[in-house]
């Protein structure tokens, strides 16, 4: 394959995140983050978010258990879902902040822990009104 030639990602489709415990994982996904339960099969579970798909398993190998990779879920309000999050039972780590200012927007993240221990975090891209 030359490097003009693409093999034809659209996009990200599924992401694996770790767990010790589907059944407290699933309440946490779907309760907490509020995302759709697609469906169970033994020792996992899938959910909804936005165009991706998230896959909750319990590592089939030692060397697979360790924590997810952090996940940036995209919200419009950042202090409304980080309030929400925390409020429902996630753990906070992060209180949301500004992180860089974009020629026409403000980037806001705040993170969080899940049940699983794995980080997480929401990214708000704010319009900023310059007058």
């Amino acid at each position: 394959m030359s490097a003009t030639e693409t093999v034809g990602i659209t996009g990200v489709g599924q992401v694996s995140i770790n767990v010790h415990d589907v059944q407290r994982a699933i309440g946490f996904y779907r309760d907490v983050l509020r995302l759709p339960l697609l469906f169970e099969i033994p020792n996992a579970a899938f959910f909804q978010a936005g165009n991706v798909r998230l896959y909750l398993a319990i590592a089939e190998t030692r060397e697979f258990d360790h924590p997810a990779s952090v996940l940036y879920y995209r919200v419009p309000d950042i202090q409304a879902a980080y309030a929400a999050v925390t409020a429902a039972g996630a753990q906070g780590e992060h209180e949301p902040r500004m992180i860089a200012r974009m020629p026409d927007h403000d980037l806001w993240l705040a993170s969080f822990r899940d049940t699983e221990g794995n980080v997480a975090a929401l990214m708000s891209e704010v319009p900023r009104v310059d007058g």
